[in-house]
């Protein structure tokens, strides 16, 4: 792995809890000595930031709670920060376009380190748009989440488990997997975003990417069910045996 750059900032605190169990992925637009200056102004931080050519930035110790989450839940528990790592990654699309091979690939062994130290289940390595559906479409439809899951960073599916599962409501279906489905309409749209990305709709501009988290009508195609179902059963399977 490239050599980790620290430049640690002062936007932390303490966490409320020593235990960490989530990895959340992010994409900002800028490198890295533009996104601090940005998270300065703004007063935000994450532990980590990777650019396009593979560098990596530390800029939040691991042990304190860094301000990247914002408000969150998932699987049961609200304000991801207390309990997570943030790991950002420079996208100027905004996660619309691919996403560089160094970059991927500081990305799996930066978070191979922290899942195996911290012990943190596969089913927490998350999203930006999967704890805060309604506010953050990161890390963008191009994040390439079955590459991850195959490297064992996260949790794919397996469509013939769809046959497994009973249940056919959507929104039950989400919540086996973790989300807050308050907002049905963003929660699908963010498993879209994570499981079926084809579905998501390219955007002109960046700011038209934040400015549209997901559609407000948005209602999860039935063809798209059996994907459904099979994710359901990975991350039902998984609480099983770890919770």
């Amino acid at each position: 792995m490239t050599k980790v750059i620290k430049n640690f900032l002062p936007m932390f605190d303490e966490r409320k809890s020593n235990k960490v169990n989530a990895l959340v992925i992010h994409c900002c637009a800028y490198n890295a000595d533009d996104m601090i200056k940005i998270m300065k102004e703004r007063d935000v931080s994450s532990h980590y930031i990777i650019e396009e050519n593979g560098r990596i930035f530390q800029l939040v110790s691991e042990k304190k709670r860094a301000w990247h989450a914002g408000v969150s839940y998932w699987r049961g528990q609200n304000n991801i920060n207390h309990c997570s790592i943030g790991i950002e990654l420079q996208s100027p699309s905004m996660g619309q376009d691919s996403y560089f091979v160094k970059q991927i690939n500081s990305l799996i062994v930066l978070a191979k380190q922290i899942i195996s130290h911290y012990q943190i289940p596969l089913y927490n390595v998350i999203a930006h748009s999967d704890i805060a559906p309604t506010r953050k479409p990161d890390p963008g439809m191009a994040f390439p989440w079955k590459y991850l899951a195959q490297k064992g960073v996260g949790v794919w599916y397996d469509i013939a488990d769809a046959v497994k599962v009973k249940e056919n409501n959507i929104e039950n279906l989400l919540k086996i997997i973790g989300y807050d489905t308050s907002d049905l309409a963003a929660a699908s749209y963010a498993f879209c975003r994570h499981f079926i990305p084809q579905e998501i709709k390219r955007l002109n501009t960046i700011d038209e990417v934040i400015e549209n988290v997901y559609p407000s009508e948005f209602v999860l195609p039935e063809k798209y069910l059996p994907i459904l179902k099979a994710c359901a059963y990975r991350y039902g399977k998984i609480n099983s045996r770890h919770d």
